[in-house]
């Protein structure tokens, strides 16, 4: 990829729950059209930074610049108006059970345009057929997969057309199988619109299959302690706590291959 002016900044965050210090001067930079992978151990501050990013959280210090913007400066209405450019997919997919999936899409575009319902019914049919839910529109979310929610979840952040997506633990309790139709999706819809994603997982499988880039967070060290290619740090890393957890996941793949 080539170098650019990056889409996303942060400088010298930190994170603090009263006098717990979850995040501490973390700087990184994301750049346009990428897949970004925000990884760790559990409770390292993944979802915590990428809430802090995207302003469901407000750090105690600390720079989040979002297309050449300093967010700290930005009034409410300047605020929401940058963030209709941002989608974001919530670990629990986030549907609303009483609405049906196309109910569910054409939420943000009833919320945040002038469209007429002819215009929100085409794009919601649009947007269901790019994650492979054509046809689901009058479905409830408890009618649905899993996997599927997922989709419906992301055809819902994608809505308004963002320039950014967000995701938090997308494979999270999925089966390995649907986990990987998942990223695979993932990878389709990062070539397909070329829109940058920013995604929290643990998940090795999809950190390998379809990052461009990570950054590994350290629950002690309470930062970033890697930064890269995962498919180069996970041979060439000198920290043994990065090659630990990757090799760790890894080897256990291989000698189940070997048993089988």
């Amino acid at each position: 990829m080539n170098k650019s002016e990056p889409v996303i900044r942060v400088e010298g965050l930190t994170v603090q729950y009263g006098s717990n210090t979850v995040l501490k001067d973390v700087d990184f930079e994301v750049e346009p059209g990428e897949i970004f992978v925000i990884m760790g151990g559990s409770g390292c501050g993944k979802s915590t930074l990428l809430k802090n990013v995207i302003g469901i959280e407000t750090p105690k210090k600390g720079s989040i610049w979002i297309n050449g913007t300093d967010t700290a400066v930005l009034d409410d209405s300047e605020l929401r108006k940058l963030h209709m450019g941002i989608g974001m997919l919530f670990q629990s997919s986030a549907l609303f059970g009483s609405m049906t999936i196309g109910e569910n899409v054409a939420l943000p575009l009833t919320e945040f345009t002038g469209l007429s319902m002819k215009e929100i019914e085409f794009i919601v049919r649009m947007k269901l057929g790019m994650v492979e839910l054509a046809g689901y529109d009058n479905h409830y979310p408890s009618e649905l997969s899993g996997g599927m929610k997922k989709r419906a979840g992301i055809a819902r952040a994608m809505a308004l057309d963002p320039a950014m997506l967000f995701l938090d633990e997308p494979s999270a309790g999925l089966d390995p199988v649907t986990s990987a139709e998942l990223d695979l999706l993932i990878r389709k819809l990062n070539e397909g619109t070329g829109t940058t994603m920013v995604i929290v997982t643990h998940e090795l499988e999809t950190i390998f299959n379809i990052s461009h880039r990570i950054i590994m967070l350290d629950k002690d060290a309470k930062g970033i302690i890697a930064e890269g290619d995962p498919r180069v740090l996970r041979t060439d890393s000198d920290d043994p706590r990065v090659t630990g957890f990757f090799n760790r996941r890894v080897s256990a793949k291989k000698n189940e291959g070997m048993t089988t």
